[in-house]
């Protein structure tokens, strides 16, 4: 931490700026939280950075005008506060989201539901027409949980597995490699995969990274090696977030 101070003689008012400092490797950021902007250092991408701050990345990307494939630069400085023009182009763009979702929905239902009739009415009276069962998400290592997802302040914002130096992490379900590093501070060598617009995965406290960022992963493939980075003992700290908040996984993965 450091502190900066300005000092006014006329008044006599000291203006505190209060500031963090991390280091990722052989670079050194500072983050303006006081005035909600953040600047952008070497190894970050616009998901860590949303990722950091607990903010959906679509969110941060529309207050500073910044399209897909959402590319920033070392010294950006991102707003992370809406400005009135952006917040409105936000609000409006995430209902009319909604809505085409709610209408594919609603589509899929109805075609989902003729199917199913076409099929009964073609089968024989003895047969049975069986639903097959697909999960979304799978454990992303073997191990006992220590520690469980949190609403609390301060909270645990996803779970805990203790498990052995170097044994397998694995992704939890298919998707795009958005980070891959070790910048965010507490979280060790971590991985970010995006899955949808809704939904990332994050991996952390790892020994070591097998993936890079922009690579595609699918569910089950191997990922990083379990480690204690930035941790106390051995173990993976695993998040799902939805729409830039944490969410608890324990909803989303299959019961052991």
């Amino acid at each position: 931490m450091t502190l900066r101070y300005l000092r006014e003689p006329a008044v006599g008012i000291f203006i505190l700026f209060l500031t963090a400092c991390v280091s990722n490797q052989n670079s050194k950021v500072t983050y303006d939280y006081d005035h909600g902007y953040h600047t952008v250092f070497k190894g970050e991408t616009l998901y860590s950075i949303s990722f950091r701050h607990g903010f959906d990345y679509k969110q941060i990307a529309a207050w500073n005008n910044i399209h897909p494939p959402y590319t920033i630069y070392p010294g950006q400085r991102l707003r992370l506060t809406p400005s009135p023009v952006t917040s409105k182009t936000y609000a409006k763009k995430s209902k009319s989201q909604s809505t085409r979702s709610t209408k594919t929905a609603r589509s899929s239902k109805t075609t989902t539901a003729k199917k199913i009739t076409s099929k009964k009415s073609t089968s024989s009276p003895n047969k049975t027409v069986s639903k097959p069962i697909n999960h979304e998400w799978g454990w992303p290592t073997k191990g006992k949980i220590i520690s469980n997802y949190s609403l609390k302040t301060g909270g645990n914002k996803g779970i805990d597995i203790a498990g052995k130096e170097g044994q397998g992490v694995f992704a939890a379900s298919s998707g795009k490699v958005v980070y891959s590093g070790n910048g965010l501070v507490g979280y060790g060598n971590l991985i970010i995969v995006k899955h949808s617009e809704e939904y990332l995965s994050a991996y952390a406290h790892n020994r070591k990274l097998l993936v890079k960022e922009g690579g595609s992963v699918t569910r089950g493939q191997k990922i990083a090696e379990l480690g204690s980075s930035g941790a106390k003992s051995p173990r993976l700290h695993f998040e799902i977030r939805r729409n830039g908040k944490p969410v608890d996984p324990l909803k989303y993965l299959p019961k052991k």
